[in-house]
């Protein structure tokens, strides 16, 4: 159904993607509410969202009419460039999860994108593909976004570099390892065996040493040689060992095609037991009472401009997605963060007041003791102003980065925890998941305001 306010939308829009960069990046669908549609990534954004918006685009028969209902809802699109096309399937993939478009059907389960894994703490360090890495002790390559390929490129590796992928704990000095009997790839030379004691630990740790080496360059010198033997192969017409070489080359070119681990974060991967968690953090904060419900809240701005505000809610030690809300901070100028904590924690509370929701058990704020007693002294303005008698006002907390340290207000000291506990790693979770939901919220805002200057 067209109209003269359907045809201004529009054009209004057609207008607007006219500046949108032909590079890779993520794209926002948006409603009139500024409530997000759907979020979708792209090799050329302009090009890519602009296919939605055709005049002669058939929507119901080319994508279903699913996105044609959302297309018709659609008021502005935001964008977000990226650097590659992985990096934007990386972003796309976290924005999803966080964000939870009604009209997104993939990619908002709890499914990760998995690791390329050195056990480098083990005397003999094994290789594995994994979505769950050991806490502690390895190295780490990824996220991939290709399982697949990363698992066929593993085993290309393994002939070359003839690491273990076994699960097998080994000792240097285990007398038994002269009598164990090595697996099939021992035999096939895809292992070197160190369970067998068929290697010494010096020089299979320098092969692992240079496999972290191979995995961190550019990798020119065997594509050269895979390159080199790809048409030698071609030249004497064996077509068949040329294609073999051709697919060594796309697996070695694809292992670049990787994220970085402690910038495309995936928190869920290493998230502690949440029981043994929550039993933990109970112990450490001294509550008798249950820790069902926490939440955690943030702020993001630069310079004070385009603030907003994050909150994200867990339920028994798992993030409940369909709690997570967005502020605008409205009424702070200039750069106040304890402010904006305030007016976050004045608003969120005053809508729960109101009973349509739950009290936490637990608020976790990031930052130190001055965010937490402006997070403090909000939340006892918005309980004065409940219209009844008693109010069961959570704990509040606040976790410092870099330092990691747990205040809580009353305590004469802050509460420092091993950077494994299981209570340290709830909170860092929560802490993190609300920093990266307030983050994303700045960034379609600034990615909004410079679409609408340009």
């Amino acid at each position: 159904m067209t109209g003269p306010n359907q045809d201004e939308r529009l054009d209004a829009i057609r207008q607007q993607i006219k500046d949108f960069p032909t590079g890779p990046g993520i794209y926002i669908m948006k409603d009139a509410s500024d409530r997000v549609l759907y979020i979708g990534k792209a090799k050329n954004l302009r090009s890519r969202v602009s296919s939605y918006f055709q005049p002669s685009a058939d929507l119901i028969s080319s994508r279903g009419p699913k996105i044609a209902e959302m297309v018709s809802k659609v008021s502005c699109v935001d964008f977000i460039p990226c650097d590659n096309e992985v990096e934007a399937i990386l972003k796309e993939a976290r924005l999803i999860k966080d964000i939870r478009p009604p009209y997104n059907t993939d990619l908002v389960d709890d499914k990760t994108f998995p690791y390329l894994e050195i056990t480098t703490s083990d005397e003999f360090p094994a290789v594995y593909v994994t979505r769950k890495p050991r806490p502690e002790g390895s190295r780490l390559f990824g996220p991939f976004p290709n399982v697949a390929d990363l698992r066929a490129a593993v085993q290309l590796l393994q002939r070359i570099f003839r690491f273990r992928t076994c699960s097998i704990e080994i000792s240097e000095s285990d007398p038994k390892r002269r009598f164990f009997r090595p697996c099939l790839l021992y035999s096939i030379k895809q292992c070197t065996a160190p369970c067998a004691a068929k290697i010494e630990k010096a020089e299979y740790r320098r092969s692992i040493t240079d496999l972290i080496r191979f995995l961190r360059s550019k990798r020119s010198t065997i594509l050269r040689q895979l390159h080199k033997q790809m048409s030698e192969a071609a030249a004497r017409l064996e077509y068949e060992k040329a294609a073999m070489y051709r697919d060594r080359i796309r697996l070695i070119e694809r292992l670049g095609e990787r994220g970085i681990p402690d910038l495309h974060v995936q928190p869920e991967v290493f998230a502690s037991d949440p029981a043994e968690a929550i039993a933990r953090l109970r112990e450490v904060l001294k509550v008798e009472g249950q820790l069902r419900i926490i939440e955690g809240i943030d702020v993001a701005h630069i310079a004070g401009s385009q603030a907003v505000g994050s909150l994200v809610k867990f339920i028994d030690g798992r993030p409940f997605k369909a709690g997570y809300r967005r502020f605008r901070i409205k009424g702070v100028e200039g750069v106040d963060d304890y402010a904006m904590i305030a007016e976050v924690v004045l608003r969120r509370y005053r809508h729960v007041l109101e009973g349509e929701e739950p009290w936490p058990d637990l608020i976790l704020i990031d930052g130190g003791p001055g965010q937490l007693n402006a997070a403090t002294s909000a939340l006892m303005q918005a309980t004065s102003l409940a219209q009844f008698q008693q109010v069961r006002s959570p704990l509040i907390i606040s976790l410092a980065k870099q330092e990691e340290l747990i205040y809580r207000q009353g305590w004469p000291l802050p509460i420092d925890l091993p950077r494994h506990d299981p209570a340290l790693k709830l909170l860092q979770y929560v802490r993190d998941e609300a920093h990266r939901f307030a983050q994303h919220y700045h960034h379609l805002l600034r990615s909004k305001t410079i679409s609408e200057g340009q």
